[in-house]
């Protein structure tokens, strides 16, 4: 499909997933409360309705070869559904009875269309990154049965009944099977077992592209895996704070899937990749300085005076004031000898150079050892020294 007829598609797709957020919300202020949307699952449900398909579109317009853009499209589509055929649905069954249609449709639509939406987010996402196609034909098992379980996943969901998901709506399942619930335990647990095997498989994926690749398609690993890092963190970190980021770090994954895909500052990720490991461990250390201080302080004080003191709290702002510069330069050189050798390295040497360029005379040597740094240093194919014939004469 060429460009000026895929951009448009998928610019639909966008304003009717867009669409399906807005009106989802309505319907949630309708009924009565915008807590759900504030909860964590239907407020990354509508930033991935509104942002994941904007992003694809920008792909698509400019990479309409590339499947990674159809995917956000898709996955952004479904779970925008999701959003507005829930909230549909309590509307017209629950907050006002028989005021619009379909409601039973909607909420049979909203009780299943997460499922393929999630399942193509991580699996077939982990998958086709960067370029749309799979590492390598040895992989189409892996989507194979990653395909399979999101099949066999929706069609679970349509077909149990509204009892057992707790839907919110006073009506039946129009497609109920009630003959499964006799193999729900033996089906979940297949679910559970295969899909995980075809994340943690889907994950390899990635890791062996980032293995087997140089250059521009390393970065943009990069960028997903830090993105994704920052999603992970807030989903598995049990720390209220950390959760409620949830819908803000889903939104940066498709930004830097943008960025990687479209290769616009693609190398920025390692300065990016590099402040973030330096400033969350300066956190963490003056955080645990701080609040270790200020409760040995506090305990030595009761110990004298019998009670405490608002200058515990004072010395410990200040002595974290007095540590933070030392304390980022200590770790900024701990993290780069660790992360970023070759850097490290390069700037060691570059220092070590800049030490004999003060006391060389000999231009033949220091021209020889300016030749050693730059091959040590950036690595060209090829490297020489000229220098600018003068009045009496040339030297190379």
């Amino acid at each position: 499909m060429s460009g000026r007829i895929a951009a448009p598609i998928a610019w639909c797709v966008w304003a009717v997933s867009a669409a399906c957020a807005v009106f989802g919300l309505l319907f949630m202020y309708l009924n009565g409360s915008l807590a759900p949307f504030l909860g964590e699952s239907l407020g990354v449900d509508a930033a991935v309705a509104v942002t994941y398909p904007a992003v694809g579109a920008v792909i698509v317009s400019r990479r309409p070869e590339n499947t990674v853009g159809w995917l956000f499209c898709i996955v952004g589509l479904l779970l925008g559904l999701t959003v507005f055929c829930g909230e549909y649905a309590k509307y017209a069954l629950l907050t006002q009875p028989g005021a619009l249609s379909a409601g039973v449709a909607a909420a049979w639509v909203g009780t299943w269309a997460w499922v393929p939406g999630a399942a193509l987010n991580v699996t077939f996402l982990l998958l086709l990154f960067p370029d749309g196609r799979l590492p390598s034909p040895r992989w189409w098992p892996v989507a194979w049965v990653a395909g399979g379980l999101t099949v066999l996943g929706s069609f679970v969901m349509a077909v149990l009944p509204w009892d057992e998901l707790n839907v919110g709506v006073p009506a039946g399942n129009p497609f109920e099977i009630s003959g499964i619930l006799a193999f729900e335990d033996e089906i979940r647990a297949l679910v559970i077992v295969l899909g995980a095997v075809a994340v943690l498989l889907s994950i390899l994926s990635l890791i062996v592209r980032f293995r087997r690749t140089w250059g521009v398609e390393r970065q943009q690993i990069k960028w997903f895996a830090y993105a994704g890092g920052l999603f992970a963190l807030t989903v598995l970190v049990p720390i209220p704070a950390v959760a409620n980021l949830q819908a803000l770090t889903v939104t940066f994954l498709p930004v830097a899937v943008c960025v990687a895909i479209l290769r616009y500052g693609l190398y920025d990720i390692d300065v990016l990749i590099n402040r973030t490991l330096v400033y969350a461990a300066l956190t963490v250390s003056l955080a645990l300085v701080y609040f270790g201080s200020v409760a040995t302080l506090q305990y030595a004080f009761r110990a004298l005076t019998g009670g405490g003191s608002q200058l515990v709290i004072v010395a410990s702002t200040l002595t974290i004031a007095a540590l933070f510069g030392p304390l980022r330069r200590r770790i900024q050189a701990l993290i780069d000898r660790r992360f970023y050798r070759r850097k490290y390295d390069a700037a060691r040497t570059l220092v070590t150079f800049s030490a004999k360029l003060r006391d060389e005379t000999d231009l033949d040597r220091l021209g020889d050892e300016l030749v050693r740094v730059v091959h040590g240093t950036m690595q060209p194919a090829h490297a020489s020294v000229w220098l600018r014939p003068s009045t009496k004469g040339a030297r190379r």
